[in-house]
């Protein structure tokens, strides 16, 4: 039977309302465990193991660690649960399969509401294995003899009942100490009165354990009790007591074996870095008890594998710990050393499955989900999979419920303030201030936190990374990010912690980690897109949030599209925003979003984008001209050429960086409207910065001069890989591969992928048909599907609204016909084009479709050739003919 939410059912008059405390999951972490405990039961049940070995490594323990409010003492108790009782075991999880060992669980609570001691934690092992029924004299000596000198005139009895331990555990303990005090005396022949002494007791057995006697032989066999009992009676002492247990433990009969499963819950709270005593007292049970099996659930890793902590700990490092090291182990010196034995697992965040079958069995009405699958699924998104978020969004809707209106979804769009405090709770004040710093990155690392941080030294930094909530990806720019929901209630909740910060607080930390970005994008390297596009990513949404300056994000965008590798941003508007621009970082997010989605909307939807950014006049003037060149760019794609040219000449006249792209924009615009003898003149004039040598390749093309355009393209690939720009690479080596793809080259394969293999690196689609085209070219006239082919990449450039994308396709296709002297497939591909083409840019692809099939021209043309008409058609016929030629003398070259 399911428990009660006390806590729900406390907070509404409605009898009628089910308030059952849902548990969820966390199937792996059972499976986990139970694997740990099935192998640590099969090691002691081993000859060969010894309890007293005090040299060999330890894998006796498995550690539970996650964020506040992940659900680690809800597992811990259904740990314990599971495990004294196979019927309170959540359905879901796997029956073990121990073979009739006994399973003795004790769960300790060290979170310091519950006033956690070492003495407690002793006692409540102790009183836990008062279940077997009958004393454990070695242990039990010492123990009375400690209390007896640490407590006077206060009764161990007195105490158990007083602090609740008896209650919890039963009365039998006293008794068995008694027990084993009395059987001792008996042994030693001392007389009663003697024998209630504890003094003398542990004096004479001491004295008879030294001299060997017969007596004795019993426990004789615990070759270190002698040395205890005559240590001081002390805190330090009492913490080597475990190992007298587990000598015990080891020594029982079969009928009364048992293997103690000992949890300790929230060890987060024992102590901090600096302080380690109370840890160090629980490390000795651990390691001194090899027999018993424990489970830690606490917010952080267990770090005793670490071996910086030599001196603060007593056994540290991986070879006493390999299951608790971060990495694999060698030369281990157990069986438990092998590698790949981790024994430490975080526990993560419910699936969105999870967090709604947990609010759906939380609170019912008729046996039915009171909260609806609406406001679960608000719930559930927000929460990022935090139980604790849930808990608190179960209260907000009774509260709610209380208030006497139905919860809406809208309601749980909502930050919980407390979430806050349970994150901070164990943080160091330093540690603090780092964490509200690194709100402001998606990802980070020591140096980018220091930094925002403002602080003089890394330590707080470092500290941070081994919390929970600090998730790490080892491959990633900046390898570190917070919990998602732990970020967002940080950056937006209503914090009410005594050191929370003000408006100008967070104000100057922005500018801060604006800073730090900046500074790490200029020492990186010139050539690391890696870089450019995480600190674009990153400062852009700071400025944005922040109301900040543009600043280095200027000179930033202008080297992101220098490139024309055009990486997604992925920036959200801004929620204040509203869908229109407010800052000036508004509307760069706008126009490098636009930039980089051009790749994949419609052109005209880029040309709107576009426009709308140039018209906030938010962007200073030479960001302006960037959105100015690139719907001019827009406008050509399209057809609209008047209008390209009239931007195209705006930005060459103002002298800014783009004068010289958009001079080669007019040089191409006289290119499409077939004045080629304008076109290859002001290539000449263009330089690098302006592509020349992509000009003339686009030039010579239609000339069908295809020895002349793979030179230039293939000079123009070469000059962008010397300047390092791989997006213009990739571009002149699509050209160079569609162009080559004509011919009977027979390097055209390797052409094209080549060219496949460099716009792998880049977001490129005009120039990655150009590649699919190209290799449709090179089939032309074969039967390997160049129709079929076709007809799907038409759909996909018709999306596009790239037309001169799709009259090269028709081209290629008229080309496909003409080789297999397709007449009517020839003259439905000059119709094509005329239709394409009707504004008469690109008009001249309909006379090269009459050269490709010998046809003569319905109307003369008006392309303004750069040798004789008649020189260019027998160009494109001979290119034709050759392929006829080479199709008929061998196998086709072409791959479906």
């Amino acid at each position: 039977m399911p428990s009660r939410d006390l806590r729900a059912l406390f907070s509404t008059n409605d009898r009628t309302l089910g308030t059952a405390e849902a548990f969820t999951n966390r199937q792996a972490q059972w499976a986990f465990a139970v694997a740990a405990l099935t192998e640590h039961v099969r090691h002691v049940n081993n000859p060969a193991f010894d309890p007293e070995d005090l040299e060999a490594a330890r894998d006796n323990v498995v550690v539970f660690h996650g964020i506040g409010g992940i659900g680690k003492s809800t597992l811990s108790r259904k740990f314990e649960a599971s495990f004294a009782d196979p019927g309170q075991r959540p359905a879901q999880w796997g029956a073990p399969v121990w073979r009739g060992v006994r399973v003795l669980p004790v769960r300790i609570d060290l979170a310091r509401s519950a006033s956690p001691d070492f003495e407690k934690v002793v006692l409540s092992v102790r009183l836990a294995l008062a279940a077997v029924g009958r004393p454990l004299p070695a242990f039990d000596l010492a123990l009375r003899r400690y209390w007896e000198h640490q407590h006077p005139g206060d009764p161990l009895e007195e105490f158990l009942n007083r602090g609740g331990l008896a209650a919890r555990f039963g009365k039998a303990l006293p008794q068995q100490m008694q027990s084993a005090l009395a059987d001792v005396a008996q042994t030693l022949l001392l007389p009663g009165t003697v024998g209630s002494a504890i003094g003398q007791v542990t004096g004479a057995l001491v004295g008879a354990l030294r001299e060997r006697r017969q007596t004795v032989r019993a426990l004789a066999g615990c070759a270190r009790l002698a040395d205890l009992l005559e240590s001081e009676p002390d805190l330090d002492s009492l913490s080597y007591y475990p190992h007298l247990l587990a000598w015990e433990l080891a020594r029982l009969p079969a009928v009364k074996r048992v293997t103690p499963v000992i949890l300790l819950d929230a060890f987060e709270e024992i102590g901090d870095r600096t302080h380690r005593d109370f840890e160090r007292l629980l490390q000795r049970l651990v390691w001194l008890m090899p027999n018993a099996f424990f489970v830690i659930t606490g917010r952080s890793r267990l770090l005793w594998a670490d071996e910086a902590l030599q001196g603060q700990l007593d056994f540290t490092g991986p070879t006493a710990w390999p299951g608790l090291a971060a990495h694999d182990v060698p030369q281990a010196r157990t069986e438990f050393s092998a590698p790949g034995r981790e024994r430490q697992m975080l526990v993560g965040d419910f699936s969105f499955e999870d967090c709604d079958d947990y609010l759906a069995r939380r609170l019912s009405a008729d046996s039915r989900p009171l909260i609806n699958s609406s406001i679960r699924t608000v719930i559930g998104q927000r929460s990022h999979g935090l139980p604790l978020y849930l808990d608190l969004s179960v209260m907000r809707f009774l509260e709610l419920r209380r208030s006497g209106r139905a919860p809406q979804p809208t309601d749980f769009d909502h930050d919980f303030p407390a979430l806050i405090a349970r994150t901070l709770s164990d943080l160091t004040a330093p540690e603090r201030h780092v964490l509200r710093s690194v709100t402001f990155f998606s990802s980070f690392d020591v140096d980018l936190a220091t930094r925002a941080a403002g602080l003089p030294q890394q330590a707080p930094a470092l500290r941070l990374l081994e919390r929970p909530f600090v998730r790490e990806t080892p491959f990633g720019l900046w390898p570190f990010h917070l919990h998602a929901l732990i970020r967002a209630t940080i950056r937006g909740a209503d914090d009410q912690t005594d050191d929370r910060w003000s408006p100008t607080d967070w104000q100057q930390a922005a500018i801060r980690a604006f800073a730090a970005l900046e500074e790490q994008w200029r020492g990186g390297s010139d050539r690391d897109r890696l870089l450019l596009v995480g600190c674009l990513r990153q400062g852009l949404a700071i400025a944005r949030d922040y109301r900040l300056d543009l600043g280095w994000l200027t000179e930033a965008a202008w080297t992101y599209v220098g490139d024309s590798v055009w990486e997604p941003l992925d920036l959200a508007a801004s929620p204040e925003a509203e869908g229109t621009a407010a800052t000036a970082a508004d509307a760069l997010v706008e126009l490098l979003s636009a930039l980089a989605r051009r790749q994949h909307e419609n052109r005209a939807r880029t040309g709107e984008r576009l426009a709308a950014v140039a018209d906030t006049g938010l962007l200073p003037a030479e960001l302006s001209e960037m959105a100015v060149y690139y719907r001019a760019k827009a406008q050509r794609d399209l057809g609209h050429t008047d209008e390209s040219r009239q931007g195209m000449q705006l930005v060459a006249a103002g002298g800014g960086r783009l004068a010289p792209n958009a001079r080669r924009g007019l040089a191409q615009l006289s290119r499409l409207a077939g004045d080629f003898p304008t076109a290859i003149e002001a290539a000449e004039r263009l330089g690098w910065e302006g592509r020349h040598h992509r000009v003339v390749g686009d030039v010579r093309w239609v000339q069908g001069d295809m020895r002349l355009a793979a030179q230039a393209f293939g000079a123009a690939r070469a000059e962008a890989e010397e300047h390092g720009k791989s997006g213009e690479a990739a571009m002149s080596q699509a050209m160079r591969a569609f162009t080559l793809a004509f011919t009977a080259d027979p390097t055209t394969d390797d052409e094209i992928d080549l060219g496949e293999h460099l716009l792998a690196q880049v977001d490129l689609r005009a120039a990655t048909l150009d590649v699919r085209i190209a290799a449709l070219l090179r089939d032309a006239g074969t039967d390997v599907g160049v129709e079929d082919r076709a007809q799907v990449l038409a759909a996909e450039i018709s999306t596009s609204g790239l037309l001169f994308v799709q009259a090269k396709l028709e081209l290629a296709r008229a080309f496909h016909h003409a080789i297999r002297d397709d007449q009517t497939g020839v003259a439905f591909r000059i119709s094509r084009l005329r239709e394409l083409t009707r504004e008469g840019y690109y008009a001249y692809y309909v006379d090269i479709a009459h050269f490709m099939a010998d046809l003569a021209l319905d109307t003369p043309s008006r392309a303004q050739w750069l040798d004789e008409q008649q020189t260019v058609r027998q160009r494109w016929r001979s290119m034709v003919i050759d392929r006829r030629a080479l199709l008929t003398s061998g196998p086709a070259s072409g791959t479906p």
